[in-house]
């Protein structure tokens, strides 16, 4: 591997006066709403949905948490947010959207109720359970989405992960406090997780003291006590940033990690990629993709988000279904893209990204002395074609410059690794690929005899390097 130069039911609010009225219990649509807010809202908002709040306060800052048979681990989030540092407290705004189908079983709804319960106390003021009062006592603004009661579910076609956090994030739009000259942050984090002391005011130091218009915060897996539970959090936080320290190598735009619960931005951001989709998986990969499109996507390392480490239901893929395919051992789980895939996109990448335009020949030629699986990848998916559409129809260089981004983007990255997968780089033992990445950032673990499969403690080794370097 060359290791030379080493990284650095749709409903539109058309109408201004009906968007009121669904937000009549708060803040309503009014003339305080920058004309931007208000454009958003009339051609992507969805849905009859609205907030129920305590007041008529706006903020500066907005955390949206979809919620779908949560009712303990909300408990969880809430007691480690209150122990965070209140000086941004009366400035934030907490929004859970709780979320299920006409269809969804029993225990979910009767859970979903729980919550909607406990969160409508919160909200009254009155005193509770013990948390309740430390809520009120820390200064917490919590408030609820009821998408989950009879007659305000989220559609079967759509309902799912990314349009609970559109709703909770456009309404979110209508309660920001744009009299001041704060940035207006859109935090999104999920109910399964807890957060490290210092989580709000290191989001909103960094968006202050930064030209910060996006950003991740970091985040690690927390191990459950359970060994083979353990095993399995471990291989999968291996596999995920695995994947990030290759697009690193390569010197990729779009080298950060793709999880909801870590997804920041502020409101203009958030408008000008349209707005969170409706995906009911992958909505944070396409979601941070189109943010990275038009801003720098910083990261927040100061602080830490902590997702559960938990088999689910909840997603078709992601942490919880990769954890249940573990168990059930339908997949051989310790492989990795081939660290020569990444070379090769490093090397592409070279030669595509600088400021210097080529034609769409010369870029092929180019392609085909890096490797000859990359110029059939560039040719299957109409690279000549698109590039001389992108040269007809820019008027500037930094245009095409742009346009280079938007063809090549984080999905056909994606795509390009899973080609070369297929087409002689096969995927290779999990530890050989980590130590063959690791050469090129001066990092090294010692196995035993190079073993396939490391003790718990040496895997653990491996992660803990990743974090550092991811």
């Amino acid at each position: 591997m060359d290791c030379e130069n080493k990284p650095n039911s749709k409903l539109f609010y058309n109408d201004i006066t009906f968007l009121e009225k669904t937000h009549e219990s708060t803040r309503t649509m009014n003339k305080e709403l920058p004309l931007e807010v208000k454009k958003y809202l009339s051609k992507y908002s969805v849905g009859l949905w609205k907030l129920e709040l305590s007041g008529k306060k706006s903020y500066n800052n907005i955390i949206v948490i979809p919620a779908i048979q949560e009712y303990e681990n909300i408990l969880h989030l809430l007691t480690s947010l209150i122990q965070n540092n209140n000086k941004y407290f009366n400035e934030t705004l907490v929004i859970f959207v709780v979320n299920n189908l006409k269809s969804s079983h029993e225990d979910v709804v009767n859970d979903n109720r729980k919550s909607l319960e406990f969160i409508r106390d919160i909200i009254s003021g009155e005193t509770g359970s013990d948390l309740i009062n430390k809520i009120h006592l820390a200064g917490l603004n919590v408030g609820l989405i009821d998408a989950s009661s009879k007659n305000m579910e989220l559609p079967e076609k759509d309902g799912g992960v990314g349009l609970a956090r559109k709703i909770g994030m456009d309404i979110a739009l209508t309660h920001f406090d744009y009299s001041n000259k704060e940035k207006k942050i859109l935090i999104c984090l999920d109910a399964d997780c807890i957060v490290k002391k210092n989580y709000l005011s290191a989001i909103v130091q960094a968006f202050k003291k930064r030209d910060t218009n996006a950003a991740y915060v970091q985040y690690e897996h927390l191990f459950p006590e359970n060994e083979k539970e353990k095993l399995a959090i471990i291989c999968y936080e291996i596999f995920l940033r695995y994947y990030v320290l290759g697009l690193i190598f390569a010197n990729s735009p779009f080298a950060f990690p793709t999880i909801g619960s870590t997804m920041i931005c502020d409101y203009e951001s958030y408008i000008r990629i349209g707005g969170m989709n409706k995906k009911k998986a992958a909505e944070d990969f396409y979601f941070m993709e189109k943010l990275a499109k038009i801003t720098s996507i910083k990261k927040i390392d100061s602080t830490k988000v902590y997702p559960a480490s938990r088999g689910s239901w909840r997603v078709p893929f992601g942490t919880g279904q990769r954890v249940n395919r573990y168990f059930a051992g339908t997949h051989e789980e310790y492989l990795l893209y081939n660290p020569k895939s990444f070379d090769v996109l490093k090397k592409w990448l070279h030669g595509f990204n600088p400021l210097e335009i080529l034609g769409a020949d010369e870029y092929l030629e180019n392609a085909k002395e890096i490797h000859p699986a990359l110029h059939s990848f560039l040719i299957e998916n109409s690279f000549h074609e698109n590039w001389e559409k992108i040269l007809l129809n820019s008027k500037t260089d930094e245009q095409i410059q742009k346009q280079k981004m938007i063809w090549f983007d984080g999905f056909r990255t994606l795509k390009l690794i899973h080609f070369l997968r297929d087409n002689g780089f096969p995927l290779v033992n999990m530890f050989d690929a980590l130590d063959e990445m690791f050469n090129c950032f001066d990092k090294k673990i010692i196995r035993m005899n190079n073993e396939e499969l490391p003790t718990s403690e040496i895997q653990q080794m491996y992660l803990t390097t990743l974090r550092e370097i991811t």
